[in-house]
């Protein structure tokens, strides 16, 4: 699964933004929303047991105890961690699916990037670095799950070494790309990608209170994070509780008039409903912000040029570059295409311009693949 981290739970594929439209239900607010009743009834069911995101147990001090000089400066503490969790000798890594508190990665050795992330964070400051999440923009990346669209997200960690500048590490499984729109965000912002994750995997285990109760406690933790109100409209939506999941969807659109998914969920609800103006209004607006997003653009480019499509794959690549020419990453894919179409001056262009922006990146990248799980 490379790069990917936070599962949202979707209903259909997602396009973009929109302006809220009228409620369906408009006596159904937002604390009726997170009191759950359509899901689990008055009585909540069993609740999720509390879990510490980045506690650090005695086996991981023994580990850092074991591998890291205290007395070294915070660069080489930094190597010295990033070195000892790569050695299959001393540790080794897996990639798998699983979210994880940092505990319980350190024991099974193997999650997803948010899992492998929560560690290092904790690991990072056990050996008392100046360490933050960091939320990425990359390609959209949606995959299909029974009837669930899974939308994965990206997070990573950033060291700040004072005048030695900062580090960005990434646990992937694919090679990390420089120009992604790197954001700091707060352990509350992790603790909310983490219930986000959780509760999509209890959707699929058929648990549908507990991953209500794990988004309700996402949102506890950050009510600001759009997808988590998104993928509590999802859930609604399931059970027909239309009222429910266009508020759900709403309060994502207010928190985020970008949001990535919210807008089909209303087109879907008012589908639901039989409200065919408004849904055909939502599927256009979600068509039209679809088109309009760079990543989207180069995801299709990719399609196209799998195909053999170059012409085609070369004018979604013009579109996207057009708008974030930052991304080296879109040049250098724009310079394949053309180096196959011919046009080598131009690729080398692109290829100039991408080296260009790789040299002027101010923060290295400590890429740190793990292998895929079986």
């Amino acid at each position: 699964m490379g790069r990917s981290l936070l599962l949202a739970l979707l209903i259909l594929v997602p396009g973009c933004t929109s302006a809220p439209g009228r409620p369906v239900a408009g006596d159904v607010t937002p604390r009726d929303v997170l009191a759950g009743t359509p899901i689990i009834g008055t009585h909540a069911p069993a609740l999720l047991p509390a879990e510490d995101l980045l506690a650090l147990d005695q086996p991981m001090r023994a580990f850092l105890a074991r591998h890291i000089d205290m007395s070294a400066g915070a660069a080489q503490r930094l190597e010295q961690l990033v070195t000892a969790l790569g050695d299959e000798r001393s540790f080794g890594l897996r990639y798998t699916d699983a979210t994880r508190t940092a505990p319980e990665t350190f024991r099974s050795r193997d999650g997803n990037c948010l899992a492998l992330t929560n560690l290092f964070v904790a690991l990072a400051r056990g050996a008392r670095l100046d360490v933050s999440y960091q939320e990425v923009d990359i390609a959209p990346d949606w995959q299909m799950q029974g009837d669930l669209f899974l939308f994965y997200r990206h997070i990573n960690a950033v060291v700040d070494l004072g005048a030695a500048g900062r580090r960005t590490v990434d646990f992937s499984s694919e090679e990390p790309t420089r120009s992604e729109n790197p954001r700091r965000v707060s352990d509350a912002r992790a603790r909310a990608h983490y219930h986000g994750n959780l509760a999509v995997e209890l959707m699929q285990a058929g648990d549908p209170g507990n991953a209500f109760l794990s988004l309700r406690r996402g949102l506890q933790a950050d009510d600001s994070f759009s997808p988590l109100w998104t993928n509590l409209g999802a859930l609604y939506l399931r059970i027909d509780a239309t009222a429910y999941a266009e508020t759900s969807y709403l309060e994502a659109l207010r928190r985020s008039r970008t949001d990535m998914v919210a807008i089909s969920g209303l087109a879907r609800v008012y589908e639901r409903i039989g409200d065919e103006r408004r849904a055909a209004r939502y599927r256009e607006l979600a068509a039209k912000f679809r088109n309009d997003n760079p990543f989207y653009r180069v995801q299709q480019a990719r399609s196209e040029l799998l195909a053999g499509n170059l012409d085609r794959a070369l004018q979604h690549l013009d579109f996207a570059i057009a708008r974030r020419p930052g991304e080296a990453s879109f040049l250098r894919l724009r310079a394949s295409v053309l180096l196959q179409l011919g046009d080598t001056e131009r690729a080398r262009d692109d290829l100039q311009q991408a080296a260009a922006i790789a040299r002027a990146e101010q923060i290295p990248v400590a890429s740190h693949p793990v292998r895929d799980g079986a």
